[in-house]
């Protein structure tokens, strides 16, 4: 962390010290909440930006759970992937029935590592330990490992 950078309380979902802020620029900040999973900034806020084009390639559930916290700046679910050790990533079906997951990678056979379908790749991902979380977002960065 840098002098720039905070733990504070989540605007969004209000955990205690569970939201990493940075300085984006003097007057704006950026936000990753390890309680609830969203990330969002002070330059996101409803009706100050074209939402159509920011949301042009992300998977319609992630449009559908966004949240707006009480100042208006709208948060995304956050998607996590470390190459070497894994993904963590939200998924269902609606608003109302999506958790968080967690899925290990795996190092490629020396015959994958040759293989057009994974061409620049040393990794990929292991279905066999695709792992719900529910809405526990910090126990899938720990399933995978991740350093938080």
């Amino acid at each position: 962390m840098t002098s720039q950078d905070a733990l504070i309380d989540c605007p969004l979902c209000e955990e205690k010290l569970a939201c990493y802020s940075t300085k984006i620029n003097e007057t704006n900040n950026a936000y990753l909440c390890l309680g609830c999973g969203f990330a969002g900034n002070d330059l996101l806020t409803e009706g100050n930006y074209d939402d159509e084009e920011y949301e042009s390639e992300l998977p319609e559930l992630y449009k559908a759970i966004k949240k707006a916290d009480y100042k208006g700046r709208v948060w995304y679910p956050n998607i996590v992937n470390l190459g070497i050790k894994g993904i963590v990533f939200a998924s269902g079906t609606s608003s109302e029935d999506w958790q968080w997951f967690g899925i290990k990678n795996i190092e490629l056979t020396e015959e994958e590592k040759q293989s057009p379908r994974f061409k620049g790749q040393q990794w990929k991902s292991d279905s066999t330990s695709l792992t719900p979380f529910g809405k526990d977002y910090l126990s899938a960065l720990e399933y995978i490992e991740a350093d938080i």
